[in-house]
């Protein structure tokens, strides 16, 4: 219970950063150095391959009916609109490398997507990605990003246009901030604690997420400033995505103990009628992992 409170209470540094003085500056254009670079890698990719575009736009249903999710103090959780530039800017700027940019204005396609009958994704509402599969009474969930705030926005997205359905599993794929920390948004742990709702994590998932979030909670809060550039102004001079999502939110972070931990590739799990075969992935993307597979949808 002590680490929960104290999950519960920890913030991403970008929410509350003060900005430093050298950002201040007005950004510089691109050196003839850079030019150079950028110039090379657009003339040795092929850039007119549009299949990647028409994949990320596949089974599209609706976007958040706002860009910008609020906290409770109406705190802004996450400004998606900051990224419009990218839609509306179809040639790669010179300050920006042109694999970073295509990548950029692929994950500007964000919203509620339809992966196969009964699989469904709300994406690019934060760095990672949430999964809703249709179990026998409810949504079995994949991963709940990085605060309350992005995964009830999510939970709403889908319940408004696909079905309004309670939550009957929780899976967290690994350690990851970005993939456990909205769980309150969309769950209550008096409902994991007596059995109703079972949520789901790889061996050692506590012991890595309390150590990477709390004991080195603020070594990793500003890592991931570094990492990111969420300080910068959002445009083609300053932060143009998060590489693997668009951005971080800056919302509740909050995590409770799952109810069962999946210690050997081959378990399996029937969770509200949703069959899963697990493999675990222990130190591959962080130390504890694991994939698995729904026999019901041929889906992974």
């Amino acid at each position: 219970m002590r680490i929960a409170r104290l999950l519960a209470g920890l913030c991403l540094l970008a929410s509350s950063a003060i900005q430093h003085p050298a950002l201040a500056q007005a950004p510089k254009g691109a050196t003839p150095a850079t030019i150079q670079a950028n110039d090379k890698l657009r003339n040795y990719l092929n850039f007119s391959d549009q299949q990647d575009f028409e994949d990320a736009r596949r089974g599209f249903i609706a976007d958040l009916p706002s860009p910008v999710i609020k906290g409770a103090s109406g705190n802004v959780v996450i400004d998606l609109s900051q990224y419009d530039f990218l839609k509306s800017t179809s040639t790669t700027p010179p300050t920006v490398n042109p694999s970073l940019w295509r990548q950029s204005q692929i994950l500007a396609n964000h919203g509620l997507f339809k992966v196969v009958d009964g699989i469904y994704q709300v994406r690019n509402i934060d760095l990672a990605n949430i999964t809703f599969i249709r179990g026998k009474t409810g949504w079995v969930v994949v991963d709940v990003l990085t605060s309350s705030e992005t995964a009830k926005a999510a939970y709403d997205l889908i319940s408004e246009k696909v079905e309004r359905l309670p939550i009957t599993g929780v899976i967290f794929t690994h350690s990851h901030v970005d993939h456990f920390a909205g769980i309150r948004g969309i769950v209550d742990e008096k409902d994991v604690r007596s059995g109703k709702i079972p949520v789901v994590a790889p061996d050692g998932f506590m012991e890595e997420a309390v150590s990477e979030n709390v004991f080195a909670g603020n070594v990793m809060s500003r890592r991931a400033s570094y990492m990111y550039g969420n300080l910068l102004p959002k445009d083609p001079r300053g932060n143009v995505g998060g590489g693997l999502g668009l951005t971080t939110a800056a919302g509740s972070i909050t995590l409770f103990e799952p109810s069962k931990i999946i210690k050997k590739t081959g378990e399996t799990l029937t969770i509200d009628g949703v069959d899963v075969v697990f493999q675990m992935a222990p130190g591959t993307e962080a130390p504890a992992e694991m994939m698995f597979y729904f026999p019901q949808f041929k889906a992974i």
